[in-house]
Order: structure tokens, then C-alpha cells, then sequence
């Protein structure tokens, strides 16, 4: 847990362990910190000399000054020129001062630092303004500590994760700073929620625990929810779910959760997220090497639930729809078998060639489903649905997919301010051929000669969204285990969240 507030006091008169500052490359000329060092450390200028430090982005320099005869650190975190290079944006800005942030909190976990006095950069630096600047600044210090330590019982194993922090700016900026601080700590929060939800073993986060935890949420902030069982789910034809649960001894479940704000002739946006909670791959099974990472492949309906949270919170002018298909890929003597043949919520089939594609299985009940009873405006689904997405884009973008270049570019632009970053991927016609089926009128998985398997299984989607317009997110590469970002662990990484809300509270301006 981490606690801001605001202060207008000078960063010297701050009483703290640690006082940091983020220093642009034009720092050690302009000596704009003159009088901490005087105050704290007078070597400071002959420090950055022996050790070359600059202000060069992602540069970090920490040193042991005094107060009143106490150790205190100065910290200071380079993030380089705010003049845009070839092929970077503003919002890569911004993003540098986000990871500046997560390494304060590294440096602060290595010096058992729990009280830091942060000089809050200018927000013309990022090209942004204060209300985002505090917002992200927020968001990120939330984000950063988590640790999950859950099953650790050596007390000197875990990270600390509390930490009091000041951010001292002046005093006109502090309204606009303030709501900004309130929506990123809603944000980080939420952000770290669906990472813990990730990371439990799938012992401890079956379909029904998940539902369970959506319910939770939905009592105290209005949300209304509705959860169908597996019985349900077989009656109601959704048999894309029920042929993926039934090889399971626990049963699935379907989770629906409503806002609706205030605001009247508001867009209702539809969020779906695959929720599978162990993925073994089924009849086709997976290697055993990194299967136990497969307890995230619910990482899409953790970011969904966990945003719900946080849009009861934010309170967007827009109705927001959640819906997470929940269950367990497992083989048994009853699992669904390659060759089946099923039949989804729209009446369409499909013939199952591999059970391990079974993310787009459940997706299509749950897209069906919304759109006919919700008849959203637009609609949006987060899965981590394909390994070739993965190994297309690695673990910094997402895949996107989508016929509607409107709530596409929204998306992307979305991602761009709120550092989870997607990526278009060609989802052209040509591609469309790949999933058709002899024995039925789909096949769940795409013919060999098209290779393409994250584009195809976007076209097997498309057929269970109708006219609605929707953007299709595959982040099997960013939802784990994503390396050199200062702010996340080894572990899930919320992705998602993150953009969801930037999407929903900036939908009219992106």
C-alpha cells in the first residue's frame, strides 16, 4: 500500500528518509537543485562528475547525505531529453517518467527506505498536464511494490510494500493534482488486484472462486452482477463453454457486470475477458515446461473484473458491460476430444481440430451473448489468446485486431497514454478462409497454409459479434513475466486495466 499527499514546502524542508529528484539531461548545467546539495550534500556536483551521471534516461544515482546528524539518501532518476525522437511520441515521455518512478521504489526496497520526499517534475516536460502527470505518477508508485508473497513464510523474502510519500509542488497545482493522485491510486490498485488474481495457483482460483470475488466487488459499489452456472450454461446453449468445463471436475461459470452511469443517451462499451484459470491444453496437451504458468490465462477476465472495481470508482459517463466466460482446460475421460463438433450461443458450430485453442471457444458465447442482450455500441475483448502473438510482438505490445478503424484508433491511442500499448495487426479478408471447416461452419484453429494463427483466431471471433463495432486484444505477450520494465516483477502484470480506464475516462478526446 502506498500513501501520497501534497505538500507546497520545499523538498529540503520535507522531513523524509529519502529526497528524489527526476533530472532531464539539462540538470547538472543548470545546477537547479543548488540548494539540496547545500543542504544535504555538498559534494554533489563532484559526485555526478565521478560518476558520470547526466540526467540520460533511465540513469539512477543515489547518495548518502545528512539531517540534523542522520543519514538521509538523495536520489536522482534521469529521464533524459523531452525533444522527440525519430519514431517516439509524447506519450514515450511520459513513460519514461513512469519507469523513473519504479526504479525509486527499487532503490527505495534496496536501502529499506519506507518515507521519500519526491520534487514532482513540470508536466510541460511530457507535453502533458498536471491532473495526468499526478495521475501517472500515482498509478506507478501503486503499481511498483507488489510482490506476490502470498505462500512465502520467510518474512526476509518478501519486498516491503508500504510506503509514505510526498510529492511537493506548488501549491496552485495541488486541485488538479490531488483528483489525479485519488483516480491513478484507483487505478495502480486495480492494476495490482488482477495481477494477484493472476498469480494465485489455479488450486486457489478456480471458476468458482473467481465468481465469487466478482460478486464481492459488485455488493459495496452498486454493480449489478449476475452469475450463471454450469447447469445454466448448458441450457442456455452456450456450448463453446461447456465443451471446454467439461473436462474438468470443477464447473464452469458466466459473469455479467453492469454500471450504468448517470449520464443520460450514454454509449454502452461491452468488456469481455476469457477467463481460463488453468489451461492444461486439454486432450492436446501442452509440454510440461512453463505449464504452471498457464494458472494466467484468466489474465483477460482478471483485468475486466478488477476494472469494474475501478469504474465504480471513477464513475466515466459512459455504461460498461463485463462479461468473463470462467472455467478450467483440462483432460479427463470426459474432456471435449479433437474432431467434436459443438454449437455456440448463435446457433454457429465449430469443429474442434485442437483442444488447446480453447480461449476462442468460450469467447464466442460470451461476444454472442452480449451482443444479443446488451446490444452494446461498442465491444471490446481482452485475451491471452495465442502464442503467436506472442512471438510476433513480443512482450511490450499487444495484438490488435478490428474492422472499425474508430474504436481501433481509440484503443491504440489509449494504450499509447496509458502504457499498456497495442499494436494492429493486418486483419484483412484474405486471412478469412483459414478457419472454415468441411464438417461445420468453423474450424477452431486456422488451416496450416495460412500460418497467421493470431489473425486467424481474430477472424474466428469476428463471427459471433455481428454488425457491432469491436477491437479484438491478444496479450498472451504482455499480461507475464514481461522483462526490463522497472515498475513490474516477475508475474502477471494487470495489462489492460490500465488502458481500459484511460479509454473510458477520455473516450471524446482520443
Amino acid at each position: 500500500m502506498v500513501t501520497i499527499k501534497l505538500s507546497e514546502k520545499p523538498l529540503i524542508d520535507q522531513s523524509a528518509q529519502a529526497y528524489a529528484v527526476v533530472c532531464d539531461d539539462t540538470y547538472v548545467a543548470q545546477k537547479k537543485f543548488q540548494a539540496l546539495a547545500e543542504r544535504f550534500y555538498p559534494s554533489l556536483e563532484k559526485i555526478f562528475t565521478t560518476r558520470k551521471f547526466s540526467g540520460s534516461a533511465g540513469s539512477i544515482i543515489t547518495v548518502t547525505g545528512t539531517r540534523d546528524n542522520e543519514p538521509v539518501y538523495l536520489i536522482f532518476l534521469g529521464i533524459g531529453s523531452s525533444q522527440s525522437k525519430p519514431g517516439q511520441t509524447k506519450y514515450d515521455l511520459l513513460e519514461t517518467i513512469r519507469r523513473a518512478m519504479g526504479q525509486l521504489i527499487r532503490a527505495a526496497e534496496q536501502y529499506k527506505i519506507t518515507t521519500i520526499a519526491l520534487q514532482v517534475p513540470e508536466a510541460s516536460w511530457a507535453q502533458t498536464d498536471d491532473y495526468t502527470l499526478a495521475k501517472e505518477l500515482a498509478s506507478t508508485l501503486q503499481m511498483t511494490p507488489y510482490h506476490f508473497d502470498q505462500f512465502i513464510t520467510d518474512e526476509a523474502r518478501k519486498h516491503h510494500q508500504e510506503y509514505h510519500i510526498t510529492f511537493c509542488a506548488p501549491a496552485l497545482l495541488h486541485e488538479k493534482m490531488k483528483v489525479g493522485i485519488e483516480h491513478g491510486q484507483r487505478i495502480g490498485y486495480a492494476v495490482n488486484q488482477a495481477r494477484h488474481w493472476c498469480d494465485l495457483p489455479a488450486c486457489a482460483m478456480t471458476p468458482t472462486i473467481v465468481a465469487d470475488y466478482a460478486q464481492k466487488i459488485a455488493a459495496p459499489h452498486n454493480l449489478k452482477v449476475t452469475v450463471f452456472d454450469e447447469k445454466t450454461v448448458i441450457e442456455m446453449g452456450m456450448g463453446g463453454l461447456a465443451s471446454v468445463s467439461q473436462g474438468s471436475t470443477q464447473e464452469c461459470r458466466f459473469v455479467i457486470m453492469e454500471y450504468k452511469t448517470e449520464h443520460k443517451n450514454a454509449p454502452t462499451l461491452a468488456l469481455v475477458g476469457k477467463g481460463v484459470t488453468f489451461d492444461s491444453g486439454g486432450i492436446s496437451i501442452k509440454p510440461a515446461a512453463r505449464m504452471d504458468e498457464m494458472k494466467d490465462d484468466m489474465a483477460g477476465a482478471a483485468a475486466v473484473i478488477s476494472s469494474m472495481e475501478m469504474i465504480a470508482h471513477l464513475k466515466p459517463r459512459m455504461n460498461v458491460i463485463g462479461i468473463t466466460p470462467l472455467t478450467e482446460n483440462m483432460p479427463s475421460g470426459s474432456a471435449t476430444k479433437p474432431g467434436d463438433i459443438v454449437q455456440f450461443y448463435n446457433g454457429k458450430t465449430a469443429e474442434i481440430k485442437n483442444t488447446d485453442a480453447e480461449g476462442r471457444l468460450i469467447l464466442a458465447d460470451a461476444l454472442s451473448y452480449a451482443v444479443k442482450h446488451y446490444k452494446p455500441d461498442f465491444m471490446i475483448n481482452l485475451a491471452t489468446l495465442t502464442g503467436s502473438c506472442a512471438y510476433a510482438l513480443g512482450p511490450f505490445f499487444c495484438g490488435l485486431m478490428s474492422k472499425h478503424d474508430d474504436l481501433a484508433n481509440k484503443v491504440v491511442h489509449a494504450g499509447q497514454r496509458s502504457g499498456d500499448r497495442a499494436w494492429a495487426l493486418p486483419f484483412h479478408d484474405d486471412y478469412k478462409i483459414a478457419i472454415k471447416s468441411s464438417v461445420a461452419d468453423l474450424c477452431n484453429i486456422g488451416n496450416e497454409s495460412y500460418r497467421a494463427g493470431s489473425i486467424t483466431a481474430g477472424f474466428f471471433l469476428q463471427h459471433f459479434v455481428g454488425e457491432t463495432p469491436w477491437v479484438h486484444l491478444d496479450i498472451a505477450g504482455t499480461s507475464f513475466n514481461v522483462p526490463d520494465i522497472s515498475y513490474y516483477r516477475v508475474g502477471a502484470t494487470g495489462f489492460g486495466v490500465r488502458m481500459i480506464a484511460e479509454l473510458l475516462m477520455n473516450w471524446e478526446q482520443l
